[in-house]
């Protein structure tokens, strides 16, 4: 896998291993800590909390009354996808009255996953907003929970109002294999707009 002309990417002490930094964003309660548990080489850390009845006025729990807990700051992971490259994995908390965390979370990204639950595509309107704001490159994880409807890629990107050249890929976060072809995914498309980028210079 070619990654020449990443040139935020570092690079650790041991020799030509590069390491990205990659966030894990979408709306609440789509998937971000699962797919972070399931994909890391590491036990990862979550920063996952107890939803209690206090929050039921500020969480909004439409399509998600089963979900017992919520990411309050971040979930980190780690994955190596080959001997040449390590992905560290950011993910951010989906609810509002933590957004303001993402802005120190972004710093130094070079990459996003955003996680959508095709049941509820409105709430990761905001964390696309964000990565074009941010001008972070990312694609679109369509997160197939068990009551979800198969939808054609083409109807998905025009509710997200998605680029054609911005992947979008059906995966299950619970699946460690599926999730790290997201990721995959994800790498593919940094490289080609990094070779695009180079082209046009």
């Amino acid at each position: 896998m070619d990654l020449k002309g990443f040139d935020q990417a570092g690079r650790h002490a041991a020799g030509d291993t590069r390491s990205v930094k990659v966030m894990i964003a979408g709306g609440f309660g789509t998937g971000k800590t699962t797919m972070v548990r399931s994909v890391s080489d590491i036990k990862p850390l979550t920063t996952e909390e107890t939803l209690t009845q206090a929050s039921a006025g500020v969480d909004r729990l439409i399509g998600v009354a089963d979900k017992t807990e919520t990411t309050v700051s971040l979930d980190f992971g780690k994955i190596g996808l080959n001997d040449s490259l390590v992905l560290y994995l950011f993910g951010t908390p989906g609810q509002e009255r933590f957004w303001f965390l993402w802005n120190g979370l972004f710093k130094g990204a070079l990459g996003a996953v955003v996680l959508v639950d095709t049941r509820r595509l409105a709430s990761s309107f905001r964390a696309i907003e964000e990565m074009e704001r941010q001008n972070v490159p990312f694609v679109i994880a369509l997160n197939v929970f068990p009551d979800s409807r198969e939808y054609p890629v083409d109807e998905i990107r025009d509710a997200l109002d998605i680029p054609g050249h911005i992947p979008v890929v059906a995966f299950d976060a619970r699946d460690r294999s599926a999730s790290r072809d997201v990721l995959v995914a994800l790498v593919h498309h940094l490289r080609d707009r990094s070779a695009t980028a180079a082209e046009s210079r």
